[in-house]
């Protein structure tokens, strides 16, 4: 056998650099691109390898690893999981600040490559700079709290372990079931040490996402299932965008009658023209969606891990002689709430139930109720977002302009606070996979991180990033990064003065306002509550940056953004009581004793909602 003698890092980045797969016809790097803030765990020779395959894997610097990890999180989204970005950190702080994106990676079954360094394998200079030291257990590091928030986990402490830990992380990245983060450790001793790798070891690699076929008995079932309904409905979920079943989905809607509702995940998988398209279900979705939901007998869930904001924590669905169908390639979220689980690809499950169900039609009653809450839906839609020059326009008056404004190709992305809810229930798609909201782990801080992956995932287009003030307080250091690194994103910062959608919760569940909006806070200050001048904050990270007033000028601001040749931040006001709100239940944790009469009423009125709870069945 032919070997070429190398250090961990150099075989490390050798082995990832020749790993390929095809992307509409063309064959590029699975790994494209990487995210690194070096240290004394990650600098000395895993960055030199780095340094040395530029050509391979571009490498960006960012300012905070946490929101590296963000960005690379994006890039894979905005690539259906088809490319993979990777984020290196040093020991320490640095890998640990990797944590919250590797829960966002695992929550939303996204690809991530974490290469976290780590203390010494030897331990002869311990307790060496950000060691965390257990006294009773030596071998757990700072990278040992990966562990929960990780597809795969790896600690390198001899170079020939690379040759079984890479295909089977590179094996989770890819496996559309087990999709997730892997986390490879590289201590600080280990990654220069040399062994001698086979070279076939390095040979390219032409990866391909597989696709599980159905069994043949449960497509048969739920065949039998969807045909002896009377009121259907399929709910879509991301796991069509990453199957590329989209067209196949809509064409069994449109054989059968069936009407398409979407999850969070979902958006945009459907266009908003399709005349299927119900709206978006759930505890953040729209009345339409949920009032089929109430009445359906059988849904076919198709690609979503059904979660409680897409359930109403298990309560839209309130016909007692429910069906559940379940089309996911992970079991787990095939199988959950006693489902029909056809465990497989979206698209060639949805290709084959629709070969075995023909041409049979639901009934003209089901689809005359579809169509008129469609179109009540549309109304809602059109009067929340009504164009208004208040000084405090609502985030559904933001929500709309951008709407209106953005062109094909513009991906919107936005993750925690009160957008997610205001963008699911008031966007109307015109294209196809327009839409990032990360809504599994809400994760406050992904959000202009994620704009500068996405701009590095599709250049030619402009990600617009939608973010609070909350947020963009929490992790706004990447409008550096795509200044930095030429990338430009478009920024727009609502700015309610606080955490509203907190405030909101605390004082619907009969709770005091305290804590989230500034002017709620402790402070000892005698005077006004300070506030942040966001848009000199952009321009002191090298944006260009303006605020609005009102909605007047957004068109000739949002055009200005356009033609700028970096980053642009536009800010503007937002009404911190002025929600879009949905008919949908949402279990909250509240307390069965409470001495404040008021409160107690609330707490009643809220439990009222629990009737119609499934109880896992």
């Amino acid at each position: 056998m032919k070997t070429v003698r190398l250090t961990t890092a150099q075989a490390l980045v050798k082995f990832l650099s020749a790993q390929l797969i095809e992307v509409e016809g063309e064959k590029v790097n699975l790994f494209g691109c990487a995210f690194a803030i070096f240290g004394h765990g990650n600098v000395t020779c895993l960055g030199q390898e780095l340094f040395e395959n530029q050509d391979k894997i571009q490498t960006w610097r960012g300012q905070n690893e946490q929101s590296m990890a963000h960005a690379a999180i994006a890039y894979a989204k905005a690539n259906k999981r088809k490319r993979i970005g990777i984020a290196t950190s040093s020991v320490g702080p640095g890998a640990t600040n990797m944590v919250t994106a590797a829960g966002v990676a695992h929550t939303n079954r996204l690809p991530l490559l974490l290469l976290a360094g780590d203390t010494f394998q030897s331990r002869l200079p311990d307790p060496v700079l950000q060691q965390t030291e257990h006294f009773n257990d030596p071998t757990i590091t700072a990278n040992d709290s990966f562990k929960s928030v990780t597809r795969f986990w790896d600690r390198i402490t001899k170079p020939s372990q690379l040759v079984s830990s890479l295909p089977n992380a590179i094996a989770s990245l890819l496996d559309p079931g087990d999709c997730g983060p892997a986390l490879i450790a590289l201590p600080q001793d280990v990654q220069g040490e040399a062994w001698d790798y086979p070279v076939d070891f390095f040979k390219p690699r032409l990866h391909r996402i597989r696709r599980p076929q159905p069994e043949h008995v449960d497509i048969m079932d739920a065949a039998t299932v969807i045909r002896q309904s009377e009121k259907p409905m399929i709910i879509v979920g991301g796991g069509v965008i990453y199957s590329d079943a989209e067209e196949i989905v809509e064409s069994f809607s449109d054989a059968t009658g069936i009407p398409m509702v979407e999850t969070i995940a979902g958006r945009s998988a459907l266009l908003a023209s399709h005349p299927n398209n119900c709206g978006p279900i759930g505890t953040t979705g729209s009345d339409s969606a949920n009032n089929l939901a109430k009445e359906a007998d059988v849904v076919i869930a198709i690609g979503t891990r059904l979660q409680d904001f897409t359930t109403g924590s298990w309560t839209v669905f309130q016909n007692p002689d429910l069906r559940l169908i379940s089309i996911n390639t992970c079991r787990h979220d095939a199988i959950k709430s006693n489902s029909l689980a056809i465990i497989a690809d979206a698209r060639d499950a949805v290709s084959q139930l629709s070969s075995v169900i023909g041409p049979s039609k639901v009934s003209e009653e089901w689809v005359k109720y579809a169509q008129a809450e469609r179109a009540s839906w549309f109304d809602v839609v059109a009067k929340r977002v009504a164009k208004t020059s208040t000084s405090c326009p609502s985030y559904a008056h933001v929500i709309g302009e951008v709407n209106r404004l953005a062109e094909d190709g513009d991906r919107i992305i936005t993750a925690a606070g009160g957008l997610p809810a205001e963008l699911n229930m008031n966007w109307l798609a015109r294209h196809r996979a327009e839409i990032d909201i990360e809504f599994g782990f809400s994760c406050m801080g992904y959000e202009v991180a994620a704009g500068w992956g996405v701009k590095i995932a599709n250049p030619d287009h402009d990600p617009i990033v939608l973010v609070g003030d909350g947020s963009y307080l929490m992790l706004n250091s990447d409008i550096y990064s795509s200044v930095l690194t030429g990338h430009k994103i478009i920024v727009l910062v609502c700015d309610n003065g606080g955490f509203a959608v907190i405030n909101k919760l605390q004082n619907n569940t009969g709770n005091s306002s305290f804590n989230n909006l500034l002017k709620d806070c402790s402070t000892q200050l005698k005077t006004h509550v300070p506030r942040v001048d966001f848009t000199q904050h952009a321009e002191s990270l090298g944006a260009n940056s303006e605020k609005l007033t009102n909605l007047d000028d957004f068109e000739n601001a949002f055009s200005r953004a356009k033609e700028s040749d970096k980053t642009y931040v536009i800010v503007i006001d937002i009404e911190p009581t002025q929600w879009s709100s949905t008919n949908a239940w949402w279990e909250v944790g509240l307390p069965e004793v409470t001495s404040d009469e008021t409160r107690a009423k609330v707490i009643a009125d809220w439990e009222l909602g629990r009737k119609n709870q499934r109880k896992g069945v």
